[in-house]
This record gives C-alpha cells, sequence and structure tokens, in this order.
C-alpha cells in the first residue's frame, strides 16, 4: 500500500483534524492556560494508536508501521538527549551562580536595556554556529532573564532577538542547525559551501534586530551597589570547560566518527557527574548533586519536543509531507525553497527538511543552500517553528510566549524576506559561491 494512498482514508482525515485542532491549543497556551506539552504530547501518541487500529482494522503487514515508529523513536532520542544534557549544564551553571556573576558584571556596567539587547544579540548569532542554536538561545535567555526578571518590554524583544539571532548564526554553520547538519551529511555542499551563507544569514537578523531594538525601553536595570558582589561557587570555571568540550565531543564525534550528536553529549554529562564526585570529596560543604539540578530541568519542553516530532512523524508517514515536495513540480524551486521556510515554521523544520532530502528533487548547490537558509532561519516566523523558540519558551515561561511572539512576527518577517533577497543577488545574479 502506498503511503500517499493513507492521505485519502478516514484514519488520514481524521489525523489531520486531530493535528489542526491539537496545534490550535498549542498555539492558544495563553488563553487556555494549558501547558503546549499537553495537546503535543496526546496527538503524538493518539495518532499513531489510530494508525495501528487501521492497519488491524484492515489486515495490513504492521512492519511498515514498526519500521517507521523506530526511525522516529530514533531520531526523537536524539535530539531529546542531547537537549537534556544541554539543560542540565545549563541548570549547574544557574547553581553554580555563573549566570548571577555575569548579570552583576554587565549590570554593574551600567548598560542600557538597549545596549544589552544588542549585546546578547550578537552573542547569539556568533556562539550558535559553533555550539549550536538550541545550546546558545538556552544560555543567553537565561542571561536575559537574570538581568531583569520583571520587565516584559525588555525581556520580549529580547527573547525574539536572541531566537532570530541564533537560528540565522546556526544557519551558515553546518554544527550551527540540526536542518543544516542534515543537508551537510546528506552530501548537499561541502562543509565550505555552507559558510557562503553568512551574507544573507547576518543581514536578515541585523534588519530584525534593528527595527526590535525600536520597542526596547529607555533607561537601564536597576542597580544596588549595595549589594554583596555576586561570586562564583567552587568548580564554576570548570563546569564550564566541561560544557565547552562538551559541545565540541558532540561536534567532532558527529564529524568524524558518524556518531549521533547525543553521544558526546551524554559522554559530557558524564564528566560532569565525575566531576561532582571529586568536587564533593575535596570540598564537602562547597559541591554539587546533578540529580538536583536535573530537578530543574524543563521536561515539559522535552515533553513537547516529543509530541510534536512524534505527530509530524504520524503526518509524514500518512503521506502528507508529500504534499509538500510536490510545490516543486509546480512552482519551481526557488518560490518552493522559500516556502518551505513558511511552512517550517509552522510544522517543524526538521521532518520537513527530512522530507525534500528524502524526495531529492533535481536542484543545484545554490538551491540547496536557499532551502538550508530558508528551513533554518523560517523557522524563526513562529515562536515553537524551532528548536530554539521551543527551548525559550520553556526558560521564559509565560513571558515569551506564541502571543508575544506574533506581535513582533511582521519584523521577522522583515528580515526573512532581507536574507532571501541577499541569497538572489550573491547567488543568482553576482554569482559568488
Amino acid at each position: 500500500m502506498h503511503e500517499l494512498a493513507m492521505s485519502h482514508t478516514w484514519v488520514g482525515y481524521a489525523s489531520l483534524v486531530i493535528f489542526v485542532i491539537g496545534y490550535y491549543f498549542i498555539a492558544a497556551e495563553e488563553k487556555f492556560h494549558m501547558n503546549k506539552a499537553k495537546p503535543a504530547l496526546f496527538i503524538g501518541t493518539f495518532i499513531f494508536m489510530l494508525i495501528g487500529i487501521y492497519f488491524t482494522i484492515n489486515g495490513l503487514d504492521p512492519d511498515p508501521l514498526h519500521d517507521e515508529m523506530e526511525k522516529l523513536i530514533l531520531e526523537i532520542a536524539e535530539i531529546f538527549f542531547f537537549l537534556f544534557v544541554a539543560m542540565t549544564y545549563i541548570e549547574t551553571l544557574i547553581e553554580r551562580k555563573v549566570f548571577d556573576v555575569l548579570k552583576y558584571k554587565l549590570v554593574s556596567k551600567g548598560y542600557s536595556y538597549r545596549k544589552l539587547f544588542w549585546i546578547t544579540g550578537v552573542l547569539a548569532f556568533f556562539i550558535s554556529p559553533v555550539a549550536d542554536n538550541l545550546t546558545t538561545a538556552l544560555i543567553l535567555s537565561t542571561v536575559l532573564f537574570t538581568i531583569d526578571k520583571t520587565n516584559n518590554q525588555f525581556l520580549v524583544p529580547g527573547a525574539i532577538n536572541i531566537v532570530v539571532a541564533a537560528n540565522a548564526g546556526g544557519a551558515w554553520s553546518p554544527f550551527g542547525d540540526i536542518t543544516t547538519l542534515m543537508a551537510w551529511t546528506a552530501g548537499k555542499g561541502e562543509f565550505v559551501d555552507f559558510l557562503f551563507l553568512f551574507p544573507a544569514s547576518i543581514a536578515g537578523w541585523l534588519i530584525t534586530a534593528w527595527l526590535l531594538a525600536r520597542v526596547v525601553p529607555d533607561g537601564q536595570p536597576h542597580f544596588d551597589a549595595s549589594l554583596p558582589k555576586a561570586e562564583l561557587k567552587p568548580g564554576a570555571k570548570v563546569v564550564i570547560w566541561l560544557g565547552i568540550f562538551t559541545i565540541f565531543t558532540a561536534v567532532m564525534g558527529h564529524q568524524f566518527f558518524h556518531f549521533p550528536a547525543m553521544w558526546g553529549m551524554m559522554f559530557g554529562l558524564s564528566l560532569l557527574k565525575l566531576y561532582s564526585y571529586q568536587l564533593k570529596r575535596k570540598n564537602k560543604n562547597g559541591g554539587f548533586d546533578v540529580f538536583v539540578n536535573m530537578k530543574h530541568v524543563e521536561n515539559d519542553t522535552l515533553l513537547f519536543f516529543f509530541g510534536i516530532l512524534s505527530a509530524v512523524g504520524a503526518l509524514h508517514f500518512l503521506g502528507y509531507l508529500e504534499y509538500i515536495v510536490k510545490l516543486y513540480d509546480i512552482i519551481g524551486p526557488s518560490i518552493g525553497n522559500v516556502g518551505v521556510g513558511v511552512i517550517s515554521a509552522i510544522v517543524d523544520n526538521v521532518p520537513v527538511m527530512s522530507a525534500i532530502l528524502k524526495a531529492d528533487p533535481q536542484m543545484g548547490l545554490d538551491q540547496w543552500l536557499l532551502v538550508t537558509l530558508t528551513a533554518g532561519i523560517g523557522g524563526s516566523l513562529i515562536s515553537f517553528g524551532s528548536a530554539a523558540g521551543v527551548g525559550v519558551m520553556g526558560r521564559l515561561r509565560g513571558i515569551y510566549t506564541f502571543g508575544a511572539h506574533m506581535r513582533y512576527a511582521w519584523t521577522i518577517a522583515i528580515g526573512y524576506i532581507v536574507s532571501i533577497a541577499i541569497w538572489y543577488l550573491q547567488f543568482e545574479i553576482l554569482g559568488i559561491y
């Protein structure tokens, strides 16, 4: 039975309706005060159960369904464990007062809200190509929150800026975004080829940041000079270096040994645990417990990823994502690739990129780099359209929300258009790549 045929059965229609209803509840998180992980987890698991019922009723061979679910579990596990370790490191850095010290240094210098907005944005753009967009967004949104926990006029544009900068920074590096990594490992371009996306990435982010900066409030965060200076707890600097080494191991392990990135991250977690054991032995009162820090990890963010990737995986199995690829036959690669960016914001850029790579439309290097650019930065258009956005929604719960993001979505759309215009000028007119 061909997958495409399943989209025209009762289970195909029912699954699409369930997905749309579930998506509505995810988007309307503020209205219903329902955590986005709840509807995501329900639709992700329930749709596959419906497909299982359909297979049983029709006496179909369950092996294709079983194989698809096994592949999906592997894909989700890689992201799940990668996130889990990144979040554990961040919680440990918070506990060791790293972000309090960083906040003290930034605020005590008397920087204005606007200057802090630009500092965090620039850091996000240039750290994400090395660290990856999600880890970068999580770290810098934590810095943002420690600077001022109550000023939403500063926190909302600041959070959007970090998400857009992290996604744009990740688009021009094979390590910076999952979709870029997928295109690179699929052999759609050499390592150096992706670096040519730098002008389009930075121009789009700068335009969005400039527009967002106009709504950042005047003044500066309150600084009480009488408060004691923030000090790092024992072992904080070692934890920072262990975190950097963990990301390095994840990247190099994937590059040279073709390990999943989460393998290097889990190795890094083992190092953190061993170090905490050694620190406790040397410093009985100054140590830390990794399991205690794990309690503060946003499990709802992890479960949201599980749910949404499962739901999109189910739609892929039913054949719906194949229709995205059919766009290329009708409207051509350039418009199709621009559309992919918008679709990846609504659905999720990982399965959309996966569907395109599986269909393998005949395109040149310029078009493969365009789809890498649009899938990478297009996710910024909606708050949960990218891993970075989902991570920051978890970190700034109740502040950086779907509604708050959409109020400024027009600034991101303008940046997205500018990025595509720069790509067109560089690749299609000047031929620089």
